[in-house]
């Protein structure tokens, strides 16, 4: 319906990390994209520097807790009881070429209960998740955050 153009890069057609982030990078240049939104992304690409501020991620979690390699979905979520946390919460944002480790943008907070599993948990951040990145998008979007 918005006739937006679609490409699918996918990180197995590619022996090589490099290879993988100079084919997002060139398809992103291609349709001289202006913004980059991560959601859901598991895998990692070396962002080039002209990238850098302009794409942001958002995390399952407060980073710095529970953020780096090996912490996504479920996992983070697992992490989280098992340290006996009473909050977390989603974090956006900057991406940079270290796992979760570019600056934060905005978080927003929920509880951990007594009584949480990993599902439980996890539907509830993704509710923080679906309001927190549409509020970071449309301040970005009007330059109420800056990009450089």
């Amino acid at each position: 319906r918005a006739m937006l153009p679609c490409e699918v890069i996918r990180v197995k057609d590619f022996p090589e990390v490099q290879r993988f982030s100079d084919q997002i990078a060139l398809t992103l240049d291609i349709y001289a994209v202006d913004f980059v939104v991560q959601a859901g992304w598991m895998c990692f690409w070396e962002l080039p520097n002209r990238w850098q501020r302009k794409t942001i991620n958002i995390h399952p979690s407060l980073l710095p807790k529970f953020g780096g390699k090996g912490y996504y979905g479920h996992h983070v979520h697992e992490a989280v009881l098992a340290a006996g946390e009473t909050e977390t919460g989603a974090t956006v944002h900057w991406v940079n070429n270290e796992y979760d480790a570019g600056k934060i943008i905005a978080q927003r907070t929920c509880d951990v209960r007594p009584d949480d599993t990993v599902e439980t948990l996890g539907a509830r951040v993704q509710a923080v998740e679906r309001e927190l990145l549409p509020d970071v998008i449309n301040k970005l979007r009007l330059r109420e955050i800056k990009f450089k």
